[in-house]
């Protein structure tokens, strides 16, 4: 046996023969031990000593573009959002220290719902304290035993949780596919609850589910229907209100759920509806009862945010040239990307392999680049991907230098030479 290194096979034990809880990440530890060893550094440990914009960051030491915060419409550094926060931090202090449904309801979020009601047209509104917890608590509360959940197979781990805490039966269907979605359906009892479960854009390869088409066949079979648009909240649609608003449904579909942690630019998470009894799930919903609300800074900035957003269509305009521009250079680069066309403000370059994806996203970290290295299992079909997630306030200089970084770290990783020698092959 190697030193230092379980196999699988052969899972350690501790003193009285029981197994070793921890040997179940074995295969984890060794992926990062041996990318480590190539002497690459640790894309999953960055530290960012100074923040000193939405786009800009101190990262390692070094003076870096931010392309991987999902800060989409760069609200982090808005005037009026910082006041929000540092006058709600002077008025009720640091934290509420109790749940929403004891002591844990200051002015500031009913405020912050009021504001989510007035920006998705809907009447009911509620706040949870981060997104994950949005669809651990909706989901596992409105589906349980004996119901029925319809989802795409590459739903997000925060939509598989809920689906586990809840006990429903799942039934995945394949990516993106209306087909397989309606087959799943078709085979369920007809007097059986049934949610359906989609995202307006998926995170890992930025494309777009056909909202249109889904919605109209989980409508057909008596489904109920939830949209994650944690990654369209604020840039998609008119208004910004997401794919379900690009795509004409919003009205069609039960539930909304989404995040602050994006377009919003603090942390939070929060559920939309227009369901008349939906106001109960403040007293049934597990991960909302039992949970501390958010500080009142928090829920200050976030509802100021969201108000800025209803009137943000030049920085959903700007947003949208830089994903166009950002997709088009990359593509007549060589890279291949996760959609053959901009659906999103996420570009996802797709790398050979896990080692080669280290290496170009070390290359990029020192031509001063910050993006996303995305690794199985969390990426579909076992990719390994750089993922880029752009901003509203990227400059048009910005997006020039960062195609330059992208250019200069490929050759000299050799990857551009290797997708430009596939290319001319197939």
């Amino acid at each position: 046996m190697t030193e230092g290194i379980s196999q699988p096979d052969q899972p350690e034990t501790l003193e009285g023969g029981s197994k070793d809880l921890f040997s179940k990440f074995d295969d984890i530890i060794q992926m990062r031990e041996g990318l480590l060893a190539s002497g690459v550094e640790d894309p999953f440990n960055l530290v960012m000593e100074k923040v000193l914009s939405p786009t800009r960051a101190i990262c390692n030491g070094r003076d870096t573009i931010l392309l991987g915060t999902y800060n989409y419409m760069g609200m982090t550094f808005d005037p009026d959002v910082i006041d929000a926060g540092k006058q709600a931090l002077a008025d009720f202090g640091t934290g509420t220290t109790g749940s929403r449904v004891l002591n844990g309801t200051y002015q500031g979020h009913r405020e912050c719902e009021e504001a989510l009601k007035e920006f998705y047209a809907m009447d009911h509104a509620m706040v949870f304290s981060t997104g994950y917890l949005a669809n651990l608590g909706i989901i596992s509360t409105i589906a349980g035993k004996g119901d029925y959940i319809i989802l795409d197979i590459d739903s997000h781990a925060s939509i598989w949780d809920g689906c586990a805490m809840g006990n429903a039966e799942v039934v995945p269907f394949k990516h993106n596919d209306v087909e397989a979605m309606e087959k799943r359906l078709r085979r369920l009892p007809e007097d059986a609850g049934k949610l359906v479960i989609l995202e307006g854009v998926y995170s890992m390869l930025g494309d777009v589910a056909p909202l249109k088409e889904m919605v109209a066949v989980a409508k057909k079979y008596g489904a109920m229907v939830l949209v994650d648009e944690a990654h369209s909240m604020g840039f998609i649609g008119e208004n910004g209100r997401g794919v379900v608003e690009d795509a004409g449904v919003i009205d069609e579909v039960d539930f909304i759920i989404g995040t602050f942690s994006k377009s919003v630019g603090t942390v939070g998470g929060f559920c939309v509806s227009n369901h008349p009894k939906f106001e109960i799930m403040r007293l049934v919903c597990r991960p909302y009862v039992f949970t501390a609300s958010l500080p009142p800074s928090v829920v200050a900035t976030a509802e100021t945010s969201i108000r800025k957003l209803m009137h943000g269509h030049n920085k959903r305009a700007h947003l949208w040239e830089n994903s166009k521009r950002l997709h088009k250079g990359l593509t007549q680069m060589g890279f291949e990307l996760g959609t053959k066309e901009p659906q999103s403000a996420i570009v996802a370059v797709i790398m050979p392999d896990l080692e080669k994806g280290a290496m170009m996203w070390e290359a990029l970290l020192k031509e001063g680049l910050y993006v996303n290295l995305a690794r199985p299992p969390a990426t579909p079909a076992n990719m390994t991907l750089l993922r880029c997630s752009l901003c509203a306030e990227h400059s048009d200089e910005e997006v020039g230098t960062i195609l330059g970084m992208f250019e200069r770290a490929g050759k000299s990783t050799g990857i551009l030479g290797q997708t430009s020698d596939q290319s001319e092959g197939s």
